[in-house]
């Protein structure tokens, strides 16, 4: 299989930090020409990777930006995220705001970048997430968002084939400079890694090797497709409050 990317020019929305840069680094690492955009700079040095300050809630700000490219080879959604916030403690329109930063920028990208990636016959992964298959008590807007971007991403790779493919990254925990705040410092983190079948969280690098991936040629026949990056997902909690099949700790 081959995930060169040499030549081409990949766009990573909110790639400045995060599994954001973890994405950028690795297109990087395989070859292709790197433009990250988002509000704030990069928190650390990112080699060979441009920057340019956007706002992906400005329509007319993301149209120019990529109007302003010489070409787009890939595009690659990973703008978003939210506080905890229970849906009772605030108001229709601050829960709007998460869905918009989720569900809408990303369509606002791509809808920006499609003349490009079509003449390209280029490739978007929308970068999803667990939440977006089950309750997300906390977050609800945003897993209602990321289930929707998954939804999108399948309309999307019907009307745009054969020229443009589109795939979803469904991302589980990640191990990030911000983890901590999180779940708690190391004992935290250590203790929501033995949930994970795979024994870890995932590291921005491994979402960034999934993303390679969807984007090279490697996966040319693969659109429409919701690929899981989770480690194994999360252990079925009846598993540990199940008795009855739980071997007896007395010996014949």
């Amino acid at each position: 299989m081959d995930n060169s990317l040499s030549g081409r020019t990949v766009v990573v929305t909110g790639g400045t930090r995060g599994v954001g840069a973890g994405i950028a680094q690795a297109f990087a690492e395989a070859g292709a020409h790197v433009v990250v955009c988002a509000r704030r700079p990069p928190g650390q040095h990112l080699d060979g990777i441009g920057f340019t300050p956007l706002d992906l809630r400005d329509p007319p700000a993301v149209r120019a930006f990529f109007d302003a490219l010489p070409r787009v080879d890939v595009l690659v959604n990973n703008a978003g995220g939210t506080p905890y916030r229970r849906l009772a403690e605030a108001d229709a329109e601050r829960h709007a705001r998460v869905i918009e930063l989720n569900l809408v920028t990303p369509l606002t990208a791509s809808l920006a970048a499609y003349e490009q990636l079509r003449q390209a016959r280029g490739a978007v992964v929308m970068i999803g997430s667990v939440s977006g298959g089950r309750p997300s008590p906390g977050s609800a807007a945003y897993g209602a968002a990321k289930a929707g971007l998954e939804n999108l991403a399948r309309s999307m790779a019907v009307e745009w084939a054969p020229e443009v493919r589109v795939n979803t990254l469904v991302v589980g925990m990640v191990r990030t400079e911000l983890t901590h705040l999180h779940y708690g410092g190391q004992d935290g983190i250590d203790a929501v890694s033995r949930t994970v079948p795979l024994g870890r969280l995932a590291a921005p690098s491994d979402v960034g090797a999934a993303a390679v991936f969807l984007a090279s040629d490697a996966a040319a026949y693969i659109s429409g497709a919701s690929l899981l990056v989770h480690g194994g997902g999360e252990r079925p909690a009846f598993l540990d409050a199940a008795t009855a099949n739980k071997p007896s700790d007395k010996e014949d």
